[in-house]
């Protein structure tokens, strides 16, 4: 224990003059001939860090003072960013952003290998509050006088001390302070651990989970703070089977994953759904154009979630199979298909880390699939695909080294990528989401 406590120590500061920058978007220096990853720091320019983080092959360090600047250096935009561990690249310019984290993907796609056809044009849209899904952390804290509430801080479990943040919807990113202010007059204010934001285009959501029954005052207060800014409330006492309404009586949030107001998809707040709405429809129908698809086709789509992709693909083809590990997530699919009034599509409960080759959908085969997996990738459905026989197949990627990692089992069964591309659906992060077209 007392060895790590010393791993864990903050070094004396010490001059370095960065070399380049990790796929994580912090600067690379060396001390010793031992790696420094250094956050908030860019290529070329000679910082003051500070070393927080010991491990054997590598040390993480914090920029104290940049001596020489970068001209690539720009002032943050927020004044918590380098506390908040929410964001990572405000001090890049957002253009800069997207080059890195393009060049990132590509350096990456050539160091395994893997040929990359037609280089796609970024997908981007608003630099600054555009996240409409969010859960924030919230803690009394004595000694502060005041109840926190936001994002943890950079590499602690504490809850960084902020009072507004840029890249939430501003509804809620300009009202953390009175957040702060409510949850600080609730009788329960030791025991509300988080609360969740949803939002649709014209509703704002928000669930207190709380740890134990609120009285009668503290429900009288949430309620009026809802009414009085606008917000949907529900609370959750216990798991998510719990959430319930709270104010007003009827609650119910909806997105459009095409933007042309042809299919709305029904949402819980805490179900999965992308975060920026504007990046998420310009994605579906870039996905709608590489799956170049046809009336006759029968399309196969793999982590299908709420029918993101799986209801616009039905409306332009014949059939769609929809595998989703989630069975709450697939019921709520089959009954966003019925709303909308979609009959051609199907849905199967799979888990599609180790699927089951004699469940119905997987002995079929399709024309066209589409594969939109968590961070951990489709390594097991990769290696299957071309058992499919299908002639285009969609990766949409939320993790880099994944989709790398399956682009080489797919192009091993005879598939090539044709296009790559990145989609900016977290600026001013370091979080990459990408797009890949492989064709037989």
């Amino acid at each position: 224990m007392a060895s790590r406590r010393r791993r864990n120590r903050p070094s004396e500061p010490r001059e370095v003059t960065i070399e380049s920058m990790s796929h994580e978007g912090r600067g690379i220096a060396h001390v010793n001939g031992k790696t420094v990853f250094v956050f908030g720091a860019l290529p070329g320019e000679r910082v003051l860090m500070q070393v927080q983080q010991r491990s054997r092959k590598f040390d993480q360090a914090v920029t104290l003072e940049v001596i020489e600047a970068s001209p690539q250096r720009i002032e943050p935009r927020c004044e918590f960013f380098q506390v908040c561990g929410g964001c990572s690249l405000q001090h890049l310019s957002n253009d800069d952003q997207v080059a890195l984290k393009q060049q990132s993907l590509l350096d990456m796609m050539a160091h395994a290998g893997v040929r990359v056809g037609q280089v796609l044009a970024p997908l981007r849209g608003p630099e600054w509050g555009y996240r409409k899904k969010a859960r924030l952390g919230v803690k009394n804290v004595t000694k502060k006088g005041r109840v926190l509430v936001g994002f943890r801080e950079r590499s602690t479990p504490f809850i960084a001390d902020m009072r507004a943040c840029e890249v939430l919807l501003p509804e809620v990113g300009n009202r953390l302070q009175e957040l702060s202010e409510l949850v600080g007059q609730l009788d329960a204010r030791a025991q509300i651990p988080q609360i969740e934001v949803a939002a649709d285009d014209s509703q704002v959501q928000l669930v207190f989970r709380h740890l134990q029954p609120l009285s009668e005052s503290d429900l009288g207060l949430l309620r009026e703070f809802a009414r009085q800014h606008g917000f949907l409330l529900q609370l959750q006492p216990a798991g998510p089977e719990t959430v319930h309404d709270l104010y007003p009586a009827e609650q119910s949030l909806a997105f459009d994953p095409i933007g042309d107001g042809s299919i709305a998809i029904g949402f819980n707040a805490l179900d999965f759904v992308q975060v920026n709405t504007t990046i998420n429809q310009q994605m579906v129908r870039q996905a709608l154009e590489f799956l170049e698809l046809q009336a006759t086709d029968s399309v196969l789509d793999l982590f299908c979630g709420l029918g993101n992709f799986t209801l616009p693909v039905a409306r332009r083809c014949a059939r769609v199979s929809g595998i989703e590990g989630d069975a709450a997530m697939v019921q709520r699919a089959r009954e966003s298909a019925q709303a909308n009034g979609i009959g051609n599509t199907e849905y199967y409960v799979a888990d599609l880390g180790s699927p089951d080759a004699n469940d119905p959908w997987a002995r079929a085969d399709y024309d066209k699939i589409l594969l939109d997996p968590p961070r951990s990738g489709a390594q097991e459905m990769a290696r299957s695909i071309g058992s499919f026989k299908a002639r285009r197949i969609v990766y949409v990627s939320c993790q880099p080294s994944s989709l790398v990692r399956d682009a080489a089992i797919i192009c091993g069964q005879g598939y090539q990528m044709t296009h790559l591309g990145v989609m900016d659906m977290f600026p001013q992060t370091a979080h990459i989401e990408s797009m890949a077209v492989f064709a037989k």
